[in-house]
């Protein structure tokens, strides 16, 4: 049996985020708490002007959050609570990449349900939040399309990481205005973010006939759209289709689930500080040549949806998959992006055993097609640092 969860109304398209009033009265709200990436209130974007004089038109007031950088924490969940209980918020709107809206979604919760402690949400039958609205920036976490929320504890040192279907927001808005100014670097990042997504949710042993479908489309619009959006970055068509597919396969890996590659991606990328689109993308042709063999047709499938000619034989088109996830790698800079994060690599190979098992203790071990070990993922760690250092030796010549 298949089943399938979305959010109630999603709103594509170009200048779709000025019918936001709208959307707020459709939840039964009307005064909102606003949470937004603080790059994006300042100048020279100044979103904030920009969301205040929509809603000005139709007389809502709101009140702004932006006090948070980087990975999302507890801290950060309580001040923007704190927010919400002193303007006497009804709802909750996220403007920005996953930590706005992973922020948002445990807003919306704690807003209308305090007493829940962390540990019960996914185990409860039923959730009750506050309208939640989500408006992303980028096109890589699908974070508008999920039920979950990635939030590092501050007390206790680690991810919390529940999903529940009712934290799916209740109205997706996916304007592709919003995203022309993302860089060159971060649109990589995002964008291999949502093909790993994909990626991993089809060849999930969670995957099935529905997930499949958005999983397959997700990838078919990155293999094409991804390299032209990375040269024209104001390519509003090309904007908007990486926003379908980034929610896609948000989609797609809610609905299974992702993988190796994003349970490595989340122990380096903690470990580094690394983003975590460049942690999971310099992870995936290794994870890929790691499971080819446990799932070779739909590996097969994966090649033929970027874009490879049905010329080659099942095998060969297999692994093509892996090479063409590569040249992504290679054309898209992730490679010399990552040298900026690891700078001395004894550091890494120093810190396997701890990635290793912070790997083996997340989520993604149990529904890789091919259950790794602790050699397995020290293979994969190695095969990473010998290109880092092929690559840092590349970039010194």
């Amino acid at each position: 049996m298949s089943k399938l969860s979305l959010p109630r109304q999603v709103e594509l398209g170009s200048r779709s985020l000025q019918q936001l009033s709208n959307y707020i009265f459709s939840c039964g709200a009307q005064r909102p708490l606003v949470i937004m990436d603080s790059f994006l209130a300042n100048e020279p974007l100044s979103l904030n002007e920009h969301i205040q004089k929509i809603l000005e038109e139709d007389s809502i007031e709101f009140e702004l959050f932006t006090a948070f950088s980087g990975e999302p924490t507890t801290k950060h969940v309580e001040d923007a609570l704190s927010k919400l209980k002193s303007f006497k918020a009804d709802s909750v709107i996220a403007i920005g990449g996953g930590s706005a809206i992973d922020i948002s979604k445990s807003v919306a919760l704690f807003g209308r349900s305090p007493d829940i402690k962390w540990c019960e949400i996914s185990e409860k039958h039923m959730l009750r939040r506050l309208p939640l609205i989500a408006i992303p920036t980028t096109s890589g976490t699908g974070s508008e399309a999920t039920g979950i929320m990635v939030i590092s504890d501050t007390e206790l040192g680690y991810k919390l990481n529940p999903g529940h279907p009712h934290l799916i927001p209740d109205i997706a808005i996916l304007d592709p205005d919003l995203l022309t100014s993302l860089p060159k670097h971060f649109t990589a990042f995002t964008g291999l973010d949502a093909l790993t997504h994909a990626i991993e949710a089809y060849v999930s042993t969670n995957s099935h006939s529905l997930s499949d479908a958005y999983a397959m489309k997700a990838i078919s619009i990155i293999g094409k759209s991804l390299p032209i959006v990375y040269e024209e970055g104001n390519n509003i068509i090309e904007r908007e289709n990486m926003l379908l597919a980034s929610f896609y396969a948000g989609t797609a890996f809610f609905n299974s689930s992702t993988n190796l590659a994003h349970a490595i991606g989340r122990a380096l990328g903690n470990r580094f500080h690394i983003p975590h689109g460049l942690s999971v993308a310099v992870l995936l042709p290794f994870v890929m040549q790691y499971g080819l063999s446990s799932a070779p047709e739909r590996y097969r499938d994966i090649a033929l949806a970027l874009g490879a000619e049905k010329t080659e034989g099942d095998t060969a088109l297999s692994s093509h998959s892996i090479q063409m996830v590569e040249s992504y790698n290679e054309n898209l800079g992730i490679w010399d992006s990552l040298t900026k994060y690891v700078n001395n690599v004894s550091d890494l190979e120093d810190s396997i055993p701890t990635i290793v098992e912070d790997a083996l203790s997340g989520n993604g071990i149990k529904t890789n097609r091919k259950i790794p070990n602790n050699d397995d993922i020290t293979s994969i760690l190695q095969e990473v640092i010998q290109k880092i250092k092929e690559t840092k030796l590349k970039l010194s010549i």
